[in-house]
């Protein structure tokens, strides 16, 4: 095969769950969801190098990566060789920003940023539609960032993706707290599915204030003084009694006058929307001279 370039340099950015409703389990052991994904700037970096082999090798900057097939850039590039009888080989570098096992969904946007960079790469010319089916293999969040938007509605397993071309020029600005503790997405929907037999508490756990669909208007009308209540992820009262510290964090940001304050997918990551980037930074600032054991970001849309 021939390559028109000996290296590539992409962008995988990571999101935020606006709003997340687990619905029901389903036979295949996932979930059915309703979600409001929107995609922010915090990313990483990854580069793709022509290899005269067969070979696909992993390199990261984090010691939280694996090296091996089990990480996520390989899986994907794997399965582009697989599916399309490929014997290319790819040296695939990944410098990593977005914490790992903080819901924000970097490992799905590695794999997703894979296969569109692949694509490009080894000039496979395949369509979106063709890559969405392939990512849906890899994670359940993976056709969201091979839809490369701002903001989408998440169905099923969240993996049915519906762009909101709408809102694409809104622009919101968060603050966001990583407690640098790693939560694993299985154990989270296990704990989950341990409610499921006690009517009430599956119901408290369920229950949606407002239809995610209801939460599109308030964004265009009212931009980032969308109504906090509009904001609600059934996962948030599991994580945060397994891990406290998610409470801690929701507690620091109410107490510097956040009112739209919620955890992202499994967390433990925890967002709240800002009026500006300017209220953002002062109160990173703030927080990051009281909590130096948070890592906090100023992030936004895009």
């Amino acid at each position: 095969m021939r390559y028109p370039i000996a290296s590539l340099v992409t962008k995988s950015f990571a999101k935020l769950n606006l709003y997340l409703q687990v619905l029901n389990k389903r036979k295949d052991n996932f979930h059915n969801l309703s979600t409001l994904f929107t995609r922010i700037d915090l990313t990483d970096t990854i580069i793709f190098r022509k290899r005269l082999d067969s070979l696909i090798k992993i390199k990261s900057d984090s010691p939280d990566v694996p090296r091996d097939a089990t990480n996520l850039c390989y899986r994907a590039a794997a399965l582009l060789k697989q599916e399309l009888k490929l014997s290319s080989g790819i040296e695939i570098e990944l410098k990593k920003r977005i914490p790992v096992g903080a819901g924000l969904g970097g490992g799905s946007s590695n794999a997703a940023s894979t296969l569109l960079g692949l694509n490009k790469f080894w000039n496979l010319n395949l369509p979106k539609t063709r890559l969405v089916n392939l990512g849906a293999k890899l994670g359940s969040d993976v056709p969201f960032f091979i839809h490369q938007v701002k903001f989408a509605l998440g169905s099923q397993r969240g993996d049915k993706v519906k762009p909101l071309i709408s809102l694409h020029k809104l622009k919101l600005w968060f603050i966001l707290v990583y407690p640098k503790l790693k939560v694993s997405t299985p154990l989270i929907y296990q704990k989950f599915d341990s409610y499921l037999p006690v009517g009430r508490a599956f119901s408290r756990l369920t229950r949606q204030k407002h239809n995610v669909k209801l939460l599109v208007p308030q964004l265009l009308k009212r931009g980032q003084r969308v109504a906090p209540e509009f904001l609600f992820n059934s996962l948030e009262a599991i994580t945060s009694s397994l891990y406290p510290v998610v409470n801690q964090v929701k507690n620091a940001l109410s107490n510097m006058g956040l009112d739209k304050v919620m955890m992202s997918g499994s967390g433990p990551a925890v967002f709240a929307i800002c009026d500006s980037y300017r209220q953002a930074q002062s109160l990173r600032n703030k927080l990051c001279k009281q909590y130096k054991s948070w890592q906090v970001f100023v992030t936004s849309t895009i």
